[in-house]
């Protein structure tokens, strides 16, 4: 299997607020040490960043980059979208079959959004995904604090047998990328 590491969403407008997502600074140390393990492997990675125009997520704004806490390497791939399914309208499927990528690991933000869509999204593709459990976040809510949001996702997301591709919520920490085989 060829794995790929997909970020989704970790955006200046999204992550530079008051109060900041849930666990903000853990969960961006996470991902950086994912795709820095992923890169180690030779395992893509693909930055989503959601765009909104008329607003702070507006192409070419601040609020639109990639938080500075990020660090993304320039071979980087870097996808586009306007909608929670980071494949709808989007190059995502076309990166990952160009990449021969045949299954996935998801981190990013917004769980209850745009994570969890795209995780079912990819399993209904036939993709299996491994969500990092402890490396997605949101924002509180009024009927729920982030941290509650991302374990009700984890619990959630790990139960669908439907799509017939395992979803596993595993911690970020107990991931492991192996290089794909030459192709």
């Amino acid at each position: 299997m060829t794995t790929a590491l997909i970020v989704i969403d970790v955006q200046r407008a999204l992550f530079e607020t008051s109060p900041p997502p849930a666990d903000a600074e853990q969960v961006l140390g996470r991902i950086n040490d994912l795709t820095g393990r992923a890169h180690a492997a030779g395992v893509p990675v693909i930055y989503v960043q959601h765009e909104s125009p008329g607003s702070p997520l507006s192409p070419g704004q601040p609020g639109w980059e990639l938080d500075t806490r990020l660090t993304p390497s320039p071979e980087d791939a870097r996808v586009r979208k306007t909608t929670p399914d980071s494949f709808q309208g989007t190059t995502l499927g076309q990166t990952l079959a160009a990449a021969g990528v045949t299954e996935l690991v998801v981190c990013g933000y917004a769980s209850e959004f745009c994570v969890d869509t795209t995780v079912r999204r990819a399993a209904g593709l036939g993709l299996p995904v491994t969500l990092a459990a402890d490396a997605h976040t949101t924002q509180d809510k009024a009927h729920a604090p982030g941290a509650q949001i991302r374990a009700h996702h984890n619990a959630t997301l790990s139960a669908i047998s439907s799509f017939g591709v395992k979803i596993a919520a595993v911690p970020a920490a107990d991931i492991v990328f192996t290089a794909a085989a030459p192709r």
